[in-house]
């Protein structure tokens, strides 16, 4: 569920299985026995995490999130699937394999230490997508990053996995927990200190110093039964005990730790609307407050926005909670979050970084003009679905025809930003737009809202972030 999908909505207002065949703006122990799983052995012991101020340097990894990653093989460019497109809420899928190829081509090329993707690894959870991806992931480790994932709500037991041909959209095989466990083995699952025996949640030595707490929030149990993937998510009372060991395992190794899931632990909009931050939200963060756990990685929502704790008043003894919610990368500008670890201090930093697809491109010899001059092609199609939407919400507003189209392309420009994490420092050009003047001549509705809530004053950068992990001494 993400915002476009909101804004999509707002306009037209399970059992298990075990077969890997099994049949969509504002879209992170083992303790004494009581944390560990013999049946997944740890790839790295305990103590190796100790960490050696003459040897030990800052390593770099990155995190992506919302790949959406769909098989080229499900769609054949025909009327449905352009359809399933422009309706959608904004995702590249039409170049959603040449996205991830470009993924790949990044990492080869800067070979950071590990890469984590932290759920909505595929469009709607198809079989052969996942296949398809973890084969994708494979290339990733042999360049010799490891990779570390995930699952996100929609990407296990969703009966809305779909292929596309001509005009019709058909049922598609979709991947089941019990398929995710086996096919992600390498990437994460088989390297875990710790498994949580309720969830796929596992934790996993990923640097040494650093441990990473990939929780699964996802709920996928009842999606078949539904009819459709569950959107919102939660952390089971079980897997909050089980994060409580692995905390402690932490301490006792001296390790730091970040948090991964796919769900918000913050609100990253003013405006009212759920299914992005956790269900159990208040309780997650009482946890973590707890553990000394003050960095999640999230996605979800597809906005590219850093939030602190708001209880959190300066001159306080405890750290701050941030929740770095990374922009979808399948949405438009398609960035990945690059960060750096230094053992010594703790110090975590957070730049965001786009993929280059247009260097990608050069160097496989397409000819296609679209991926060479990728860059500009994805914001003008993101702006253009942003336009589009926003004049069919003032279709039977009040406003003239000229007027109408000021302020869709108003809302178009200001949305590009808004999903960069970019709105704040271009405000005074927003605001000076005839439409925005427009904009706020409209008195409730969601689109209205939702202008609002893009042009908040805010102190802090979402894009860039340099923090200290809080010292884990419990």
């Amino acid at each position: 569920m993400m915002v476009m999908q909101q804004i999509s909505q707002s306009m037209n207002i399970g059992k298990r299985r075990k077969s890997l065949f099994a049949l969509p703006l504002l879209a992170a122990i083992i303790l004494m026995g009581g944390c560990n799983n013999d049946s997944h052995p740890s790839a790295h012991s305990a103590s190796a995490v100790n960490v050696n101020a003459d040897s030990v340097q800052p390593v770099s990894f990155w995190v992506a999130t919302d790949t959406h990653y769909l098989d080229k093989e499900l769609q054949d460019g025909g009327t449905a699937f352009d359809a399933y497109v422009s309706g959608g809420d904004g995702k590249m899928l039409p170049y959603s394999e040449e996205l991830m190829e470009a993924l790949v081509y990044d990492v080869e090329q800067k070979k950071p230490a590990f890469l984590i993707l932290s759920g909505d690894l595929t469009n709607n959870g198809e079989a052969s997508s996942h296949k398809k991806l973890a084969e994708k992931l494979k290339r990733i480790e042999q360049a010799g990053t490891s990779v570390y994932v995930i699952p996100g709500n929609h990407d296990l037991n969703n009966p809305w996995a779909r292929s596309f041909s001509g005009d019709k959209q058909i049922v598609a095989e979709y991947l089941s927990d019990e398929d995710f466990d086996d096919l992600y083995a390498e990437y994460g699952y088989d390297e875990a200190l710790s498994r949580d025996e309720d969830s796929l949640s596992y934790l996993v030595q990923a640097a040494p110093g650093l441990w990473l707490l990939m929780i699964d929030s996802a709920q996928y149990a009842k999606n078949e039964e539904y009819g459709f993937p569950q959107t919102d998510g939660r952390i089971l009372p079980s897997t909050q005990a089980w994060m409580e060991k692995c905390v402690k395992l932490a301490a006792k190794s001296q390790a730091s730790i970040i948090t991964v899931m796919h769900h918000n632990l913050l609100d990253h909009t003013t405006m009212q609307v759920s299914g992005f931050r956790l269900n159990n939200s208040q309780e997650a963060m009482k946890l973590l407050r707890q553990g000394g756990l003050n960095l999640v990685l999230s996605g979800h929502i597809h906005v590219q926005d850093i939030r602190r704790d708001p209880a959190y008043r300066e001159g306080d003894e405890a750290f701050p909670v941030y929740d770095i919610a990374t922009g979808a990368f399948a949405v438009n500008p398609h960035q990945y979050g690059v960060m750096t670890f230094d053992p010594l201090s703790r110090g975590v930093t957070y730049n965001t970084a786009a993929v280059d697809v247009e260097g990608w491109a050069a160097a496989t010899g397409s000819n296609d003009p679209n991926l060479l001059g990728f860059k500009s092609y994805a914001e003008k199609a993101f702006a253009s679905s942003s336009y589009s939407k926003a004049l069919q919400q003032l279709e039977d507003s009040s406003f003239s025809t000229a007027d109408r189209a000021s302020m869709a392309e108003t809302m178009a420009k200001l949305n590009v930003y808004y999903f960069a994490g970019t709105a704040a420092e271009h405000l005074p050009e927003i605001k000076a737009m005839p439409g925005f003047k427009l904009w706020e001549q409209v008195q409730g509705g969601f689109m209205a809202g939702y202008i609002n809530s893009m042009v908040e004053e805010q102190d802090e950068s979402n894009v860039s972030l340099d923090m200290v992990l809080n010292g884990n001494t419990r």
